[in-house]
Formats: structure tokens, C-alpha cells, sequence
């Protein structure tokens, strides 16, 4: 696989807190060796789990630093996330972030509030690779955005040559998401981003995902996406089937608020604390995923 391919398992890291408030930057490294002894291709902070528009600038440099080191120490990905509804703001952190050793690729997001047309999308999604020292990914996912980039648009960014791939969160598999993986040229990398479609977009032709519920559980997820990989569609089923209860269970409350929870119980992060105006996990969402994540890993 090249540098740029993009394959398997990417972790959206949360940003954990300590009970100060600030960034608690030493779980986070621990977190991210974690998911990559787990089997995790590359780590992504800075996107929706992390809780991006919530932290400071000195506390996002912070947090992509970190990572960079982390992925570089270990011969990871990491996939940066830097599209805001800002076409300038959005290449001005393209650039920046794109700049740090250890960061392999800029993941832009479709723009946000500003409903932007299909045309808009695409010229947002163009200046920053245009700018990009990166790969760039696309970021789809119009549940959070208000507009999805259509599968006429999405081939149109494919063909530009620093553009590799997108987190297709549309929530479904839907006929876009087919006439894109039909469609996109070679060496262009659908990845699943709606957790419970996962395998199936894999076994239609997609290259992994970035997955928020590998947080938990992670080594049967990267397991589960091998399969798909290789057309182990007995075993690669049993572990999706057993997975979708901890997927559930996961996004029971607002993200990531229920994985803040999970791995605050488990010792690994120092508060379950997210920043307003998302809440923390309330006892009962939390101890329903720790039940499931228990029976799949039984």
C-alpha cells in the first residue's frame, strides 16, 4: 500500500479532559498507541468525535502535534481534520496542519450552514487540495451539514490528483454512495463513515472506514474490516452482527459523549467530561454500552 492509499481501520480520536478542563494530552497519546497496537491503520483528530469546534487554537495544534508524532513514531496515518464552512479559514488549516511532519492527509468537510450549491462544494473541496501539502479526503456527511455532495460532484472532486478519497457518512448505502464506488477513478478510497454500514460498504467495494465505535472494541472492528477486504463473508458477518448491538449502544446519546463514558469506566481517559454545550453521558447510556461491549468481547 503507498503512503497516500487509504486502507482499514481509522480511529476518530476523542479529545479527553482532565478535570481541570484542559486537553489531557497524556491520555490521548496513551489512547492513540492503543488503537494502533490494536490493528488501527491511522488515528483522525479533529473531527466530529473529537469535538473540533469546541477547542481553542493552541489546543487543536496541541492535539494534531501529538498525533503526528504518535503516527510517525509508528509508521501510522494520520488524517487531520481541517475543513470548516470557511473556504479561506479552511485552506489556512489545510496548510498549517498539512505542514506538520507525521500528518499524511487533510480531511475537508462539505461547508456547513452556509448551504452552499453543488458547484460551491466542489470549488471549496478544490481550493483546499489545490493548497494542501496533503492528500485530502472528502468528508461527507450531511446529517451534521445540511447538504451532501452528490455523486456527480463527488467524481468531479475524485479527478482532481490531490484528492484520494471520503468518509461517506450519508447515513445508509445509499445510490449515490453505489455510483461513487462505481465510478471513481483508480486509487480513490471510499471509506465507510455510519458504523452500522460498515462491512456492507466494504464488501461493495470500499477501502475501510473511519470508525467511531473503534474506540471500543477495536481489534474485532479492524477484524471485522478485514474480512471485508478479503471475502471472509462468514466470518467478517459474525463479527458485524456482533458488533451493531456496541454501534447502538454507542451513539445511544450525542457523540461522543457515550465513549467518553465507556472509557472514563475503564480507566483510560480522567473525566467522562465533554464541553458545553454537549452533556456527559447519562449513567444508564453509559452502563448499556459497557453490557454490550462485554458480550462482544466475551
Amino acid at each position: 500500500m503507498s503512503s497516500t492509499a487509504l486502507r482499514g481501520v481509522y480511529v476518530p480520536l476523542i479529545t479527553p479532559f482532565a478535570a481541570d478542563g484542559s486537553v489531557a494530552l497524556d491520555a490521548l497519546e496513551r489512547l492513540a498507541h492503543e488503537y494502533l497496537d490494536a490493528g488501527a491503520a491511522g488515528l483522525v483528530p479533529l473531527g466530529t468525535t473529537g469535538e473540533a469546534p469546541l477547542l481553542d487554537a493552541a489546543e487543536k495544534r496541541a492535539v494534531v502535534e501529538l498525533c503526528a508524532r504518535v503516527g510517525a513514531e509508528r509508521g501510522a496515518q494520520v488524517v487531520v481534520g481541517s475543513g470548516t464552512n470557511n473556504t479561506a479559514t479552511t485552506v489556512h488549516a489545510t496548510v498549517e496542519y498539512g505542514g506538520i511532519a507525521g500528518i499524511t492527509h487533510a480531511m475537508v468537510v462539505v461547508p456547513y450552514y452556509v448551504r452552499p450549491s453543488q458547484a460551491g462544494i466542489v470549488a471549496h473541496v478544490r481550493a483546499a487540495a489545490d493548497a494542501s501539502p496533503v492528500p485530502v479526503v472528502v468528508y461527507n456527511i450531511p446529517l451534521r451539514t445540511g447538504r451532501v455532495l452528490e455523486a456527480a460532484g463527488m467524481l468531479e472532486v475524485a479527478a482532481h490528483p490531490n484528492v484520494v478519497g471520503v468518509k461517506q457518512a450519508v447515513d445508509g448505502i445509499d445510490l449515490a454512495t453505489l455510483q461513487i464506488l462505481a465510478g471513481a477513478p483508480d486509487g480513490f478510497a471510499l471509506l465507510g463513515g455510519d458504523d452500522p454500514y460498515l462491512y456492507p460498504t466494504v464488501l461493495l467495494g470500499g477501502t475501510g472506514a473511519i470508525c467511531a465505535s473503534a474506540h471500543v472494541c477495536t481489534e474485532r472492528f479492524v477484524r471485522m474490516i478485514e474480512c471485508g477486504l478479503a471475502g471472509d463473508l462468514a466470518e467478517g458477518r459474525a463479527h458485524h452482527e456482533a458488533l451493531l448491538p456496541v454501534v447502538e449502544a454507542v451513539f445511544a446519546e450525542p457523540n461522543p459523549s457515550v465513549f467518553k463514558a465507556v472509557l472514563h469506566a475503564q480507566g483510560r481517559i480522567p473525566t467522562p467530561d465533554l464541553r458545553l454545550p454537549l452533556l456527559a453521558a447519562s449513567p444508564a447510556a453509559r452502563d448499556r454500552a459497557l453490557a454490550a461491549i462485554d458480550t462482544a468481547t466475551a
